[in-house]
């Protein structure tokens, strides 16, 4: 049961970064972009998760909490590129 609901989970996430991809090439602003690359930050954490559940093992949850503070960082640095022009004043 639980591998049907892994699976059923992976499809969803998996959808969730296609849909994530179409609104990072067609959206019309860049704050539109910066909310999709979050957004795929975040599916692909859940993918990975959804991994070490499947493998039995903790290494992934650690990448995956390295993965979010990465994540976190570049998107307050591209929002303060783009609104601001420079990262580090």
């Amino acid at each position: 049961m639980l591998t049907v609901a892994l699976i059923f989970a992976f499809f969803c996430f998996g959808l969730g970064l296609l849909v994530t991809l179409w609104r990072i090439v067609k959206g019309p602003g860049s704050a539109d972009r910066i909310l999709a690359l979050d957004t795929m930050v975040i599916n692909v954490i859940a993918m990975i998760l959804l991994y070490g559940i499947w493998k039995g093992s903790h290494v992934y949850f650690e990448a995956a909490l390295l993965i979010a503070l990465v994540g976190f960082v570049s998107t307050v640095a591209y929002c303060r590129f783009i609104l601001r022009g420079d990262i580090i004043e």
